[in-house]
Order: C-alpha cells, then sequence, then structure tokens
C-alpha cells in the first residue's frame, strides 16, 4: 500500500512538473519567435532608412548640388553605416535568443541522480543519444550529460551597390560609351554558408539567390534603339537630362569561400562565427533575365518629359558569369562579370562587368 502512494505521489509530481514545463516551453516559443520578428524588423527599418537617404543623395546629384565624387562617398559611407547598424543592432537580439535558449535548455532538460539512476523530463529534447525524449525516461548509471550540437549551415541577408559598365569585344574599358560614375549596379538576396570539413570552417560554401540590378547610362546624349535586331547606340533628338539602360536578373550565385572564423564552445553546442574576421570567395553565377527598360527625360519647349520602354532589347534571355569578393567581417570588395553577351546576337559583343561593395548582415 505504501509503495503504490509513493508511486502514486511520483506520478503526481511528474505530471505536475510537465504541465509547469508545458507552459514555460509555450512562453519560450513566443519570445523567440517575436525576437525573430524583430531581427526581420530592423533589416527592413534600416534598408529603408538606406533607400530615403540614396534617394535624397541622388536629388542633390541630379540638382547639381553635389557631384559625381561626393554622391559616391556619402552613399559608400551610409551603406557601411547601416550595415553596422544591422550587425550590432542583430547582435543584440541574438544574445538575448541564446540567453533564452541556454536557460530553457537548463529547465526543460531535468535529471536528478538517485541510487544510480536518472530520471530525465523531456519535450522534444534531444538525449546523448541522439533520440527525442516525449515524456519520462530513466536512465541508470549515467550521472552526467555530454550533447554538443553543431550548425553546418548559417544563413544571412545579402546586398551590393557599386559601379557598372560593359566590356566590348575590341576596345579598353576607357573608351567605353557609358558614363563611369552614373553606370551603378545594386544586388539583393540570401545566402547560406555550409561548412565542407567537419571539424575546420576555413572553406565554405557560399550559395543563394540574388537579385541583380544592373544601369548603364549612355555618354553623348545617345539612347538605345533596336536596328533590325541589333541594339546600337544613337543621338537623340533632343538634349537628354537622363538616358539609362536596366537589365533586372534573378540568379543564383555558388562560391567556395576561405577564410578563418571564431569557435565558441559550451556543453551543449559548438558554433563558428565568421564576423569581423577575413573573408574570400570565388566562384559564379547563373540565373535569368527578367525584364530589360529604358528610361529617358528630356525637355520638349520647357515641358519635361519622362520616357519608360520595357521592351527586351534583344538582351540575353539566360544569365551566367564569374564572380569574387575579399573584406573583414560583413563588408568585402566585390567583382562580377557576365561570361554571357549583354545583347544577343549583336555584331560587336559586350559583356557587362561590376566592381562594389557586398554587405552580409
Amino acid at each position: 500500500m505504501k509503495v503504490k502512494i509513493t508511486y502514486l505521489i511520483l506520478l503526481f509530481l511528474i505530471i505536475s512538473i510537465q504541465k509547469s514545463n508545458a507552459q514555460e516551453s509555450e512562453n519560450y516559443k513566443n519570445k523567440i519567435e517575436q525576437l525573430k520578428k524583430s531581427k526581420n524588423q530592423i533589416v527592413n527599418q534600416e534598408k529603408e532608412a538606406l533607400k530615403l537617404a540614396l534617394i535624397k543623395i541622388n536629388e542633390d546629384l541630379d540638382s547639381n548640388i553635389i557631384v559625381q565624387v561626393e554622391a559616391k562617398q556619402l552613399k559608400e559611407a551610409l551603406a557601411k553605416k547601416h550595415a553596422l547598424n544591422i550587425e550590432n543592432r542583430i547582435a543584440i537580439l541574438d544574445n538575448e535568443i541564446a540567453l533564452l535558449e541556454r536557460n530553457h535548455e537548463a529547465v526543460m532538460f531535468k535529471d536528478s541522480v538517485a541510487y544510480g539512476t536518472r530520471i530525465v523530463i523531456g519535450y522534444g529534447n534531444k538525449d546523448i543519444g541522439e533520440s527525442r525524449i516525449f515524456g519520462v525516461k530513466v536512465d541508470k548509471n549515467k550521472s552526467k550529460i555530454s550533447e554538443k550540437y553543431d550548425r553546418r549551415t548559417y544563413s544571412d541577408a545579402v546586398f551590393a551597390v557599386g559601379v557598372n559598365n560593359t566590356i566590348i569585344e575590341g576596345q579598353s574599358l576607357e573608351d567605353s560609351p557609358y558614363k563611369i560614375g552614373g553606370s551603378r549596379f545594386f544586388e539583393m538576396g540570401w545566402e547560406w554558408r555550409t561548412r565542407i570539413f567537419k571539424n575546420s570552417n576555413f572553406v565554405r560554401f557560399n550559395y543563394g539567390f540574388l537579385f541583380q540590378f544592373n544601369g548603364l547610362k549612355p555618354k553623348d546624349n545617345q539612347y538605345f534603339v533596336n536596328n533590325n535586331g541589333q541594339i546600337e547606340l544613337e543621338e537623340f533628338a533632343y538634349d537628354l537630362d537622363k538616358s539609362k539602360l536596366r537589365t533586372d536578373n534573378l540568379v543564383f550565385p555558388l562560391h567556395l569561400e576561405f577564410g578563418p572564423s571564431k569557435v565558441a564552445k559550451t556543453e551543449s553546442k559548438i558554433r563558428y562565427n565568421v564576423h569581423n574576421m577575413f573573408v574570400f570567395g570565388i566562384g559564379g553565377y547563373g540565373g535569368f533575365n527578367l525584364g530589360t527598360r529604358q528610361k529617358l527625360k528630356y525637355e520638349i519647349d520647357g515641358e519635361k518629359v519622362k520616357d519608360k520602354f520595357k521592351r527586351s532589347y534583344n538582351t540575353s534571355n539566360f544569365i551566367y558569369g564569374l564572380s569574387a569578393y575579399v573584406g573583414v567581417g560583413g563588408t568585402q570588395m566585390y567583382v562580377k562579370y557576365d561570361l554571357n553577351p549583354l545583347f544577343k546576337d549583336a555584331i560587336v559583343e559586350q559583356r557587362n562587368i561590376s566592381l562594389g561593395l557586398r554587405f552580409d548582415l
């Protein structure tokens, strides 16, 4: 009879602990989810602030309040500032998440050692043998947990900005018909880093997807025309305030990435951190052209006119090329070169080339 009462008391205590921990688990999940949403909000806030600042700089540039060199310096400084803002603000949230996870693991993975027996109460936790525990598990002659969890893949938002131009067959970049400073590119997307070797993070695969926006601004009051399938530059009938051709692409980059990393070890996990560390990546990309458009701004009899033409301009449908980056932490110098010609069936081929800064957020 005493044995049955003792058993019932023990069962009651276990059920009580389960209910308490179930509620705590739900609260924990809600807190983690809210912090993760806050990280996305931070990225959106900083991107929006950067976007507004870039618009203001472009307006000042168009109004001749500042010159091209000043505009470039301001844009680079702003991009670096907001990238660091995102990195610092997210680091604070990451520390809060890590603190919650560590305390949650301590609460939700209990063990007691008595008479050589360990009673473990789990809610989806992994034990030493990587088995998930739902309920109560009794282990004999085990007194210490030595679980280690290793994430081999990490992910980040990524964007890049810089100058854009083309390499034209038979002529140097100095003779380019496009404005060196006025022709620019922008990229944004998501990347994943996967460690190749089991016990070293020095070599990694970096892969993901990117939306590319490559712009070209012709010199000498010229614009693009289609002459029987040949895309050529011709002088416009009026004085152009702006002439720009933009190609929009979706590409899937793959780089082999090299660089040291910091290692953080605890009893429950191992983490490799590449923030503020030297990084070098080399590889390529492939994808599709999503659209091409030309924008013209000019005046007729004092009236401002804006023309936008969304046409194919016989640009290549499939995009592929080589790219590389080198830098420290989340800021790198970045170069990419399209192996596909910009315009299909062109008598004189030209290929897009870009140089700028790349930011991992």
